[in-house]
């Protein structure tokens, strides 16, 4: 799966690593209802850098349509509500 991390650029992500990236996703969509701005910072800093570190960067000059879009590492608790479905960021 191509995922994009707004701002940052696009990485090929193996399906098998959906389990454990959906455990952090969880945790940011609580986060996110109970208002935890601290702990909203810290579990979408680590889902994005476990996303770095599990997929492979595509080149910067690549054209491929991402299949899940994920905010930056700065977005505010309200950008990404506007991402969220009903599932939080990541489908599954």
């Amino acid at each position: 799966m191509i995922v994009r991390i707004m701002g940052e650029g696009q990485v090929k992500l193996a399906d098998s690593h959906f389990t454990e990236l959906n455990k952090l996703d969880d945790e940011l969509l609580s986060e996110m209802e109970g208002g935890d701005e601290s702990g909203f910072r810290r579990t979408l800093g680590a889902l994005l850098d476990k996303v770095r570190e599990l997929g492979e960067p595509l080149p910067d000059d690549a054209l491929e349509p991402s299949e899940l879009i994920l905010p930056s590492p700065e977005a505010t608790l309200d950008e990404v509500r506007e991402m969220l479905s009903d599932d939080g960021l990541i489908p599954g």
